[in-house]
Order: C-alpha cells, then sequence, then structure tokens
C-alpha cells in the first residue's frame, strides 16, 4: 500500500479493528437491501436505488465537503470509475433483488468477490474452492423455477462487485477521509436518473417514500461503504473477501427476520457450499495486481 502524502488524524474509526468496521457493514447492508423491497411497489428497482444513491451523495458530501482541488486528472477518472461502478452494482442488485429471494441474490452476487479471491490464489486448492462455488450456484438454478433474469442480473452485479472491492481500495489510498466515496456516490447519480425516473415517476416526490428511502441510504449505502472504505484501508483486498464470506448467510438471516423470506433445505445447502468457497479460496490469496485509473 502507498504511503499516504500527510499524516491525518486519528478517526472514530481508528478505534475500532478494521475486521469488525466490515462485519457492521455487512449486517447494515443487508438489512437496508430487505427494507428496500418495501419500496419497489412504489418506486420499482430503479427509482428506489435512484433515491438510496441520490440521499447517500447528499449526507456523504455534507459530512466530507470534498474538493475537486488538489486532485490529480487520473485521481478524479478513478473516482468516476468508482461512482459508475457503485450506481451500476446497485442498480443490478435491486434488479434482482425484485425477481429473486434476496439470499439467493447476494450469494449469486458474490461470485463477483469470489473471483477476486479466486484471481489472487496459488492455492492447489483453487478446483475445489471453484468446484463448490459451482455447485452451489448449480443447486441455486437447478430446482423448481428460478427467475432467469433475476438470476443474470444478481451476476452481472457480482462483476460490478468485483470491481468495487479492487477500486475502493485505490480510492482508500488517493482520497484522504471519505472525500473518494463521496465524490464518487454523487457522480454514481447521475447515470441512474433516467432509470429512476422511467421506473417510478412522480412517486419520487411523496414524502414518505422520500423518508424510508433516506432510511435505506443510509443502511445500505453511507454507513456500510464508510466502514468498508476506512476498513480497506488497513486490511488487504483478499482479506476483505474473506470477511465477506458472511455476506450470502447475513442476507438469508435478514430476508428471513426483516420481510419473511424462507429458504428451502437446497438453498441453504447452496449458500453454505458458496461461502465455504469463498473462505476457502481467500485465505491462501494473495493480492491481485490492482486497476490503473
Amino acid at each position: 500500500m502507498q504511503a499516504r502524502a500527510h499524516a491525518e488524524p486519528e478517526s472514530l474509526f481508528d478505534r475500532f479493528p478494521a475486521p469488525g468496521l466490515v462485519i457492521v457493514g455487512i449486517a447494515s447492508v443487508q438489512v437496508g437491501a430487505a427494507f428496500a423491497t418495501k419500496l419497489f411497489d412504489h418506486l420499482g428497482p430503479a427509482g428506489t436505488v435512484l433515491l438510496r444513491v441520490l440521499f447517500a451523495a447528499i449526507v456523504l458530501c455534507a459530512v466530507w465537503r470534498p474538493s475537486l482541488r488538489g486532485h490529480t486528472t487520473a485521481d478524479l477518472r478513478l473516482a468516476a470509475l468508482f461512482g459508475l461502478t457503485l450506481a451500476f452494482m446497485n442498480l443490478t442488485f435491486y434488479e434482482a433483488l425484485d425477481r429473486i429471494h434476496l439470499g439467493i441474490a447476494v450469494t449469486l452476487e458474490f461470485i463477483g468477490p469470489l473471483g477476486v479471491a479466486l484471481a489472487g490464489s496459488r492455492s492447489k486448492l483453487d478446483v475445489l474452492w471453484a468446484s463448490l462455488a459451482a455447485a452451489g450456484v448449480a443447486l441455486l438454478g437447478g430446482f423448481g423455477s428460478p427467475n432467469v433474469g433475476g438470476m443474470i442480473f444478481a451476476l452481472v452485479a457480482g462483476g460490478f462487485w468485483a470491481a468495487y472491492i479492487l477500486i475502493n481500495a485505490r480510492v482508500g489510498q488517493r482520497f484522504a477521509g471519505g472525500d473518494g466515496l463521496a465524490i464518487a456516490m454523487a457522480i454514481g447519480v447521475i447515470p441512474l436518473i433516467p432509470f429512476g425516473i422511467a421506473d417510478a415517476g412522480s412517486e419520487l416526490l411523496k414524502p414518505d417514500l422520500l423518508a424510508i428511502a433516506f432510511g435505506v441510504a443510509m443502511l445500505s449505502s453511507v454507513v456500510p461503504y464508510s466502514l468498508e472504505l476506512e476498513a480497506l484501508r488497513r486490511i488487504r483486498p483478499h482479506v476483505f473477501g474473506v470477511l465477506m464470506s458472511l455476506e450470502p448467510a447475513m442476507a438469508a438471516l435478514a430476508g428471513f427476520l426483516v420481510i419473511g423470506q424462507d429458504l428451502s433445505t437446497v438453498d441453504v445447502i447452496a449458500i453454505v457450499l458458496v461461502v465455504a468457497a469463498s473462505a476457502g479460496a481467500t485465505r491462501g490469496a494473495t493480492t491481485p495486481a490492482p486497476i490503473d485509473a
């Protein structure tokens, strides 16, 4: 990790271990995702994600007051890339969530972070971990009547999630505090505007829906992304991937507790397989080469 250009004062986050920050972020984002589904009937997935990212951008910019001055063109390109990744990761995930169970959607999406882990692994067990993950995905799609569109959206979201992990680490190196995240979130609002308006229309202006969307933004974006950004300053991306192995299980739990979604025995087995594959693969992984801005 590159050294920072100047020493920064200790923040509140510095008092907590990085793994703890990641775990709290995992719980927050999945509870937020569960509550977001309550907005889909009124705003649709695109309208919901537009308000989520918009409110998150407003809060983050108010807190960090980022400035574009003092940053190179490469830094700003990186922030823009991060913003686009955030926007489409969330949009495709919400489109999946509108079609399939929260726990299943996150399990399929988790193939992205698992790919990051496998890309940096040199273990002879790689084939085993990849096989376990493939078996989990096959179980999710091989029984009952799976929604193919939902599964595809979840897998695409996984690709954006993999990019998010790698780019997030670079943003944490290039920008102080939450400046990079705030700039990226503001940029991420722009491509979501046409999708959100087409999905929700005038419903975007209703005060009660705006209040719920603000809560979702805090739980799903402001809290977890801030915690993850800070954690990735102190741990390597593949270690982050190990901790994120809890994500599918946490999603299934949030789906059950918040919106009463049940899972079949086959679904539970599939989730366990993917979690085991990720945990195993990331234990021996090395950090992949970072993405250049």
